[in-house]
């Protein structure tokens, strides 16, 4: 009976997430546009933060209650999800064009990051001075990516929505409410799956927790491919992974330090890396429809070790 609470808890949690996370991004993003920002942009920072909202709630959450590892479980495996699940869902239908401004900033900068997050994890803690650092890189990226933003709003496309400002702003605010209801949610079925089963909290994290907080990343990927949008789509997944790892997870560093095994943090920063690698565009910029299939199965594969180690 209490692992069907737990599993109710959870499924009520994800609902609250996807439907949090697509009004708060309708909103946000017709905020951006309102304000002129080209999509590139839009896709790489406000895009990325507000579909990353369900992975800020349930990492603050976590790291508040004691268990940090639910936070940097959901937010590096949320970071595989993204590539290797979603991107690649989404170029097995067609390849996809990468701007030239999101190879040179973004791209290297997602990478840089499960680099940077495994040297800083060598001790097997994650320190508050740790946390603080990784912030500051965030936002020395975030001040670039500002910075191209002005320069680019002369070239920005239509102003879209003007006269329904009341309705974005009701649209972020209602979706922040989801979001963060989510996040107690999806903490508290977590945490009660892995007790009644003895399954470690940063293999939940990593698996049930980070699909379910990927569900904005997933809707936003699919209606941005769907109207022709490969700049939005690709920019969301990018910034939402460069958010989750040098925001969300120092954040919760913050908060509480994070103590977890090598073992285990290895796995999950070794085939995010392998998987962004995997989507690095060819010097035209583009990403093959082959790609997509490679990610699925890397997916697959990754989903298959944790669950082989899990049960060893």
């Amino acid at each position: 009976m209490v692992a069907m609470n737990d599993y109710s808890t959870l499924v009520l949690g994800v609902v609250c997430a996807g439907i949090g996370g697509e009004l708060f991004v309708r909103g946000v993003v017709g905020l951006s546009r309102w304000a002129r920002i080209s999509p590139g942009i839009i896709g790489a920072t406000v895009a990325a933060f507000a579909t990353s909202s369900p992975e800020l709630s349930v990492s603050v959450r976590a790291a508040l209650a004691g268990t940090p590892q639910i936070g940097l479980g959901d937010a590096l495996g949320s970071n595989i999800v993204n590539i290797a699940f979603v991107l690649g869902f989404a170029l097995v239908f067609a390849g996809m064009q990468s701007p030239r401004d999101s190879v040179r900033r973004d791209f290297p900068m997602a990478l840089l990051t499960p680099v940077i997050t495994g040297i800083l994890f060598l001790d097997g803690v994650l320190s508050r001075l740790d946390g603080i650092l990784m912030l500051l890189m965030f936002i020395a990226w975030l001040v670039a990516t500002s910075i191209e933003a002005r320069k680019q709003r002369s070239a920005a496309g239509a102003v879209l929505g003007e006269s329904h400002l009341p309705l974005m702003i009701l649209s972020c605010a209602v979706g922040l409410a989801f979001l963060v209801t989510a996040g107690k949610f999806i903490v508290a079925g977590a945490r009660g799956l892995a007790i009644d089963f003895g399954i470690d909290e940063f293999v939940v994290g990593a698996t049930i927790v980070a699909f379910g907080t990927s569900a904005p990343e997933i809707a936003t990927t699919v209606i941005a491919r769907v109207r022709g949008h490969d700049e939005v789509s690709l920019g969301t997944i990018l910034g939402s992974n460069i958010f989750n790892g040098l925001a969300i997870v120092p954040i919760a560093a913050i908060i509480h330090p994070i103590v977890v095994s090598w073992r285990e943090i290895a796995l999950a920063l070794v085939f995010g890396l392998v998987s962004l690698a995997c989507t690095c565009p060819t010097p035209a910029g583009s990403i093959e429809r082959w790609r997509g299939v490679l990610l699925l199965i890397l997916y697959a594969f990754y989903i298959t070790i944790i669950i082989q180690l899990q049960s060893t």
